[in-house]
């Protein structure tokens, strides 16, 4: 069994700042975080990035410059750029960093999704900020869009870049558009299939739900893909650690979940992290070098990026 790769996703653009005083959003508290979770174990961090002044999500070239090349100079992490950004940004923008940058690793959604974020307006809470009750409430009526025209302009666009990608798959129908895109040599194996669990609009996260994503992408793919997970909230641990007893990869971070355990605001990226490296440990596993990571998933190697 090859060892487990710990990936994990810094910020996002789901929670706000409301949601929790440790959520990062400056750049210096992006980097800050992002080193963090490298030294806690974490081989690939995955990257957006936010307005420094109210955490809104910002997805210009300039806005990624600061964090990465921090991160560049301070560590031999692989680094994923996300092309997913918001769901209410059009492709074209939210490829522009990934293209600009030429990261080891984008990530890249394989299907068009409704993205219910709007049950998080059920906890009372203070507001910091109008944008954030307006962006959740407005998930009533939005559809992530990623419709097959899309997903090929992201991959004619970051192919030549020699940018491999973390596949999001929230649904076995987006097994199979990316099966679609392989079969027509649009992306080469290893795939790095990451299969996302619990976001209202998508799966859930129950072992059935981990499992049949799991035999679905084996019967597509057979050997030519690695397998990772996230989930939502408060299953994060419990499918990474399913998964990671199954042979499978992990990401978790505050993009996924803003918590530690029940009550229990996580602090840092690097507590999440430590976390579940302790659950892989406890298994009997291994955690992944960044290196190590990118003979697993054959990347080309962050000498060849652009920052």
């Amino acid at each position: 069994m090859s060892k487990v790769i710990i990936s994990c996703a810094v910020t996002g653009s789901i929670h706000t700042p409301s949601m929790s005083p440790y959520l990062p959003v400056t750049p210096a508290e992006i980097a800050e975080s992002a080193l963090g979770a490298a030294e806690a174990g974490a081989a690939i961090v995955h990257l957006h990035a936010r307005d420094p002044e109210d955490g809104h999500p910002v997805h210009t070239p300039e806005d990624f410059e600061p964090f990465l090349k921090v991160i560049k100079q301070s560590s031999n992490v692989v680094v994923n750029i996300t092309t997913g950004a918001s769901p209410y940004m059009p492709v074209e923008y939210r490829v522009k960093p990934a293209e600009t940058w030429q990261p080891e690793v984008a990530s890249l959604n394989m299907g068009s999704m409704n993205f219910g974020l709007f049950p998080m307006l059920k906890k009372d809470r203070e507001w910091k900020h109008a944008w954030e009750p307006e962006m959740l409430e407005g998930s009533h009526d939005l559809v992530f869009r990623n419709s097959f025209m899309d997903i090929r302009y992201a991959l004619d666009t970051l192919n030549k870049t020699g940018t491999r990608y973390e596949f999001e798959c929230y649904d076995t129908a987006h097994l199979h558009n990316l099966h679609y895109f392989w079969r027509e040599g649009l992306v080469q194996g290893p795939l790095f299939i990451q299969t996302c669990f619990g976001l209202l609009g998508g799966i859930g996260s129950h072992p059935d739900e981990v499992l049949h994503m799991k035999r679905t992408a084996d019967r597509l793919f057979g050997d030519k893909y690695r397998w990772s997970v996230l989930a939502a909230g408060a299953a994060q641990m419990k499918v990474a650690a399913m998964a990671a007893a199954m042979g499978g990869h992990v990401r978790v971070g505050l993009e996924d979940s803003l918590w530690l355990g029940r009550g229990q605001l996580a602090k840092t990226n690097a507590e999440q992290v430590t976390r579940v490296r302790q659950i892989i440990e406890g298994l009997g596993l291994e955690i992944a070098t960044p290196d190590e990571a990118r003979e697993i998933l054959a990347l080309k190697g962050g000498d060849k990026v652009a920052f």
